[in-house]
């Protein structure tokens, strides 16, 4: 059992990393391919075990999946909101410093997990019926204490709205992975054509870090120790509404851009993370990993336990190999031709989309890019696409 569940461990974190690097193939994809190909696998390695390899895989790609969203400006729905800042630091050469700052996010949510855990034991029976009721009016007010920060109103009111009208498009016309042409438009192809309109040029990045001091920690901890748990048990939040969320929670210019990327961090790992108490506990699914791990075994105390220690290993693992990765990632960026690399990626994602979401995801991925570069050159915060995923959850939690 050690060593099948060691072998688990280790598929799942190299499954994990190659989803993680490599853009447009979401780690859904290879959980489907795993549930579809479980009667063969469950006939020579218990539910377990196979449960472990998703947990493993899902588990390291909250942690790898920040390289090429901050380095080549490919992100996904987890990662979308990173794009910006990320870009930032890797423009003044700190683009590994950003991905370390995600790094220490979601190992501050490792941690978190072990105060969540009994705490969501104790009160979700309680708790889960009051917030259903709450989150539509959370969402609402936390979309206008957005836009009232702004000193002009009318362009991230517009922004926000237009972005909400193409994600409910979107989640309306039947694709195959929505998000991916949606977010990728939106966050991903539409700063790569920035870069090259602009000749950007990637200077030599710097590899060196000095780790933050506690009071920059502070406000990340507070933010997704409330929101990430709340998240985690609603249907249609998942972990850039919970970003969006809990930066409202402190007043304008409070959150720094190394606030932002640990905060970032975190609730992409504690989301998924308590995404299994959550299927546990209330049989409710928040994850695709959890919608997988559901098809193959019914949660018993026994199994969640292995989910745990597998959430806790697979971490310890892919801390380093993260730091690896984004090393090797900093110290060639700068000897390629940006501009020709952007154009390749540009080209890479359109033939993703093509493939996954057909000529109509295509189509959405062309809207979405040309709204995400109107929001770049009229300096509107990138945070207010986002709209495409809020406005939909909203009108999901509509009172009737």
């Amino acid at each position: 059992m050690i060593l099948e569940f060691t072998i688990a461990i280790l598929i799942g974190i190299f499954l994990g990393t190659l989803t993680g690097l490599i853009p447009g193939i979401h780690t859904n994809l290879i959980s489907i391919f795993i549930i579809s190909t479980s009667t063969y696998f469950l006939k020579i390695i218990s539910p377990e075990i196979l449960v472990v390899t998703i947990v493993s895989l899902a588990i390291t790609n909250t942690f790898i999946d920040f390289i090429p969203s901050i380095f080549l400006g490919a992100p996904d729905e987890d990662t979308a909101l990173s794009t910006a800042p990320g870009h930032e630091f890797l423009l003044k050469g700190r683009g590994h410093e950003a991905v370390l700052l995600t790094l220490i996010g979601s190992s501050i949510a490792i941690i978190l997990l072990l105060l969540i855990f009994p705490l969501f034991a104790f009160t979700i029976d309680k708790i889960y019926p009051i917030i259903s009721k709450l989150i539509f009016f959370i969402l609402i007010l936390a979309s206008l204490f957005l836009i009232s920060l702004e000193k002009s109103r009318t362009i991230p009111t517009i922004i926000f709205i237009f972005a909400g009208f193409l994600g409910i498009a979107s989640l309306n016309l039947n694709l195959e992975q929505p998000l991916l042409p949606l977010l990728t438009g939106l966050f991903g192809s539409s700063t790569l054509i920035y870069s090259i309109s602009q000749k950007t040029n990637i200077p030599k990045q710097k590899t060196d870090f000095s780790f933050p001091n506690k009071n920059i920690l502070l406000k990340p901890i507070i933010a997704t120790t409330i929101v990430s748990p709340i998240c985690s048990f609603l249907p249609g939040l998942g972990s850039s509404q919970a970003a969006i969320i809990s930066s409202s929670i402190f007043k304008k210019n409070q959150l720094s851009r190394e606030q932002f990327l640990i905060l970032l961090g975190s609730i992409n790992t504690l989301v998924l993370s308590v995404s299994f108490l959550s299927l546990y506990y209330t049989s409710k699914i928040r994850s695709g990993a959890a919608s997988a791990i559901n098809q193959i075994i019914i949660l018993n105390s026994s199994s969640l336990k292995l989910i745990i220690l597998a959430i806790f290993l697979t971490s310890a693992i892919s801390i380093p190999l993260t730091i690896k990765f984004s090393k090797i990632f900093a110290k060639n960026i700068h000897r390629i031709n940006y501009t020709k690399l952007s154009k390749r990626i540009l080209i890479f994602l359109s033939m993703i989309i093509l493939i996954f979401s057909g000529i109509l995801g295509f189509l959405v991925f062309l809207i979405s890019t040309i709204l995400g570069l109107f929001c770049i050159y009229t300096g509107c915060r990138r945070g207010f696409l986002m709209g495409a995923l809020l406005i939909p959850t909203i009108l999901f939690y509509l009172p009737l």
